[in-house]
C-alpha cells in the first residue's frame, strides 16, 4: 500500500492564467463576436470583392459562352453580400454585449450602422464569447483605406457622367462656330 507523501508537489495540470483566450472570426456565422476594425474592413471590402469577382466571372463567361450569366451571377453575389452583412452586424452587436436582434435597427435605420463603427466592444469575454484575436496590419489598413475607396467610387460614379456630358456639350458648341 502506497502512503501519500504530504510533502510531494501538486500533480494537477495548471495553465498560465496570463494567456488571453481569443475566438476566430466567422464571416458566415451569427455566433461569436467581431471588433470594430474587422467589421469596417469586412462590410466595406467584402461587397467590393464578391460582387467585383462575380461581375468579372460573369463577363468572362458571357464572352466565352455567348449566354447572359452576368446578371444572375451578380444577383447571387448581392444575396451573399447581404447575408454576410446581416451576420457580421449580429456579431458586432454581440461584441458590445447586446442581443443580435438589435441588428435589425442598424440594418433598417439609415446611417445607424455608423454607430457600430464608434461603439467599442467589451475587452473581456462576455456572454457571447471571448473577444476576437488582435487585429492584423491588413485589417487595420483595410478599415482605414476601404471607406475612402468606397466614397471615391461613389463620387466617380457621379462625376464621370457629368464630365462626359460636359465634353459632349463642349464639342457641340465647338462645331457650331
Amino acid at each position: 500500500m502506497a502512503v501519500a507523501n504530504p510533502y510531494q508537489g501538486p500533480r494537477a495540470a495548471v495553465a498560465d492564467s496570463d494567456e488571453a483566450e481569443y475566438q476566430s472570426v466567422r464571416i458566415f456565422g451569427a455566433a461569436g463576436r467581431i471588433g470594430r476594425v474587422r467589421y469596417i474592413a469586412y462590410t466595406v471590402g467584402l461587397p467590393l470583392l464578391i460582387v467585383g469577382l462575380a461581375a468579372l466571372v460573369g463577363a468572362v463567361l458571357d464572352r466565352a459562352l455567348g449566354v447572359g450569366v452576368t446578371v444572375p451571377l451578380v444577383i447571387g453575389a448581392y444575396a451573399a453580400v447581404i447575408l454576410a452583412y446581416i451576420l457580421l452586424t449580429i456579431q458586432r452587436c454581440h461584441d458590445f454585449d447586446v442581443s443580435g436582434w438589435l441588428s435589425i435597427v442598424f440594418i433598417l435605420v439609415p446611417f445607424a450602422v455608423l454607430l457600430l463603427w464608434i461603439i467599442p466592444g467589451t475587452k473581456a469575454p462576455n456572454r457571447y464569447g471571448p473577444p476576437t484575436e488582435p487585429n492584423s496590419t491588413l485589417a487595420v489598413i483595410g478599415a482605414l483605406v476601404l471607406p475612402f475607396v468606397f466614397v471615391a467610387g461613389i463620387l466617380a460614379a457621379v462625376a464621370i457622367p457629368a464630365y462626359q456630358d460636359y465634353v459632349k456639350r463642349a464639342q457641340q458648341a465647338g462645331q457650331r462656330r
